[in-house]
């Protein structure tokens, strides 16, 4: 019998439960902060806070007791806010079994570390050949659809990427394996940012032009990024990394997009963060990506801006103006 634990019952980890439900897991057991949430997983196999119109398979189940979601896991799934993810750890790490795949659904930079999230993981003792990264065009509430997708399990052993890769292989949901951790992470963690400015533009009625503008030369950021930090540019140009772009950037189902259209209507961000369920990576990592470029020397204008319209320092409108009176230069360079 093939168990796995997902911790976290927000849209990603349900649908990525589903996946595995698909995929023959035999048991899938959620951990969920909430015993509504639980309760209405186990009993009724609806998750009433997201994706509440999807019947999940009969196999999930859900529990707040961390210790019983991981019991006997062949596979323990972390699907939780990125930068809570630390003092998750703290509270979970000695109950995943020691022989169990740790795989990170998760998309940022941890504040004031500038670590990704398997650098995380990794810190809180996982070796780091256990920690798998599941990357791409990821949109939750399309593949809990059944929707055709495809993504990256990224892992620096890659016979765990494939062992992931056979356990989440579904009609519906095609995984590709990697071994360019860091690039699967980075694209995942930088996509967020430039998807606000994709949104931030959205919101200010301008059209296709700007938005195709900035998601390209969002895709340069992620790259020299990535590059500066080790990884593979191949990887950037692929699912984890312009794949993920696109579909973050174009999307009305992610929250990233939709906070960026809000800030461009001239919502704020105190608005924003009061609503409910509405969590968007970026508005967080945005401050840990502009940090790490700074350390490593990498020029990310786009992202640099985004900060500072979260930050209330400019708004959108001085944004776009910053960002269209920048010194001309080869596309290249």
């Amino acid at each position: 019998m093939t168990r796995a634990a997902v911790f976290g019952a927000g849209s990603w980890g349900t649908a990525f439960a589903q996946v595995l439900a698909d995929a023959g897991v035999d048991r899938v057991t959620i951990w969920a902060r909430r015993e509504p949430v639980a309760r209405s997983v186990a009993e009724q196999h609806r998750n009433p806070d997201y994706l509440e119109d999807v019947d999940l398979p009969a196999q999930i189940t859900a529990t707040t007791d961390p210790g019983e979601a991981a019991r006997d896991a062949d596979v323990v799934v972390l699907a939780v806010p990125s930068q809570t993810l630390r003092d998750n750890l703290q509270d979970w790490k000695d109950l995943i079994p020691p022989q169990a795949l740790v795989v990170s659904l998760m998309k940022g930079i941890e504040l004031g570390t500038g670590l990704r999230m398997s650098e995380v993981i990794e810190a809180a003792g996982i070796d780091r050949d256990r920690i798998v990264v599941v990357s791409g065009p990821n949109l939750s509430r399309e593949i809990a659809a059944r929707q055709p997708a495809a993504s990256v399990v990224a892992c620096t052993d890659i016979a765990a990427a494939e062992r992931v890769a056979a356990m989440t292989a579904t009609p519906y949901f095609r995984p590709y394996t990697q071994t360019d951790v860091v690039g699967a992470e980075i694209g995942g963690a930088v996509k967020n940012v430039i998807a606000l400015a994709v949104g931030m533009a959205e919101g200010l009625g301008y059209g296709d032009n700007t938005k195709s503008s900035l998601i390209t030369r969002g895709l340069a950021e992620v790259v020299r990024l990535g590059q500066a930090l080790g990884a593979d540019p191949a990887t950037l140009t692929g699912l984890a990394g312009v794949g993920d772009l696109i579909a973050t950037c174009m999307s009305p189902l992610s929250r990233n997009h939709r906070v960026g259209v809000a800030l461009g209507q001239g919502r704020t961000i105190a608005e924003l963060l009061a609503l409910p369920h509405q969590t968007a990576e970026g508005v967080k990592s945005c401050r840990s990506v502009v940090g790490l470029a700074a350390r490593n020397g990498v020029d990310m204008p786009i992202c640099q801006g985004v900060t500072a319209v979260v930050d209330g320092r400019v708004t959108p409108e001085q944004l776009t103006g910053a960002l269209m009176s920048r010194a001309r230069k080869h596309e290249l360079a």
